[in-house]
């Protein structure tokens, strides 16, 4: 009986599994410094503290067609890595989801602290 020999081809296509956590703030008003309290409560679980110096992590603004304009910062880690986002949701990603009131968002890998 002739062998029969299976070919498989991976490729790369730079797809990746990441553990990332979210949490959107729904209310008459986007919230801001409440979804930004709980990006810092769980940044101290992390056990990662608020510093620039290269060992905790801070929020710089920057433009993400996520959320609205001039009202989203990223989420930069311990050794300048970009975590993730935080800001207020853009009108249209907030009707997308047939929400009617602002949202205050957050997404984050929590990978390198695991």
């Amino acid at each position: 009986m002739p062998k029969v020999r299976s070919q498989i081809e991976f490729f790369d296509v730079g797809a990746r599994n990441e553990r990332r956590l979210a949490a959107v703030y729904y209310n008459k008003a986007a919230g801001f410094e409440i979804i930004q309290g709980f990006l810092d409560r769980m940044m101290r679980m992390l056990n990662v503290n608020p510093a620039r110096d290269g060992t905790g992590y801070y929020i710089e603004g920057d433009e993400n067609p996520t959320y609205f304009p001039g009202r989203c910062a990223k989420i930069i880690g311990p050794k300048g890595v970009v975590l993730g986002h935080i800001g207020a949701l853009h009108p249209e990603v907030i009707t997308a989801f047939g929400l009617t009131l602002p949202c205050g968002a957050v997404e984050f890998n929590v990978e390198p602290f695991l």
